[in-house]
């Protein structure tokens, strides 16, 4: 049995293959897309509370220096 991933991927490499030239654009939107998404996400959570500490721990962040976005 066939799972929605498994199609997802199906319809993706038969888009690719039929798709030889446009292919890497719609690719490009989905990945900034994903992008933009996290940015929001992460400037949403600073402005909670321990907004900061939180993301520290998600990113496993020990050492602020270097993540002006975190100081």
């Amino acid at each position: 049995m066939r799972t929605a991933h498994q199609e997802q991927i199906e319809r993706w490499a038969l888009f690719v293959k039929n798709n030889p030239n446009s292919w890497k654009k719609t690719h490009t939107r989905f990945i900034d897309a994903i992008f933009a998404k996290h940015y929001q996400f992460r400037k949403e959570l600073l402005k909670t509370p321990h907004g900061k500490e939180k993301l520290k721990e998600l990113y496993l962040i020990k050492n602020v220096e270097g993540y002006s976005w975190l100081k």
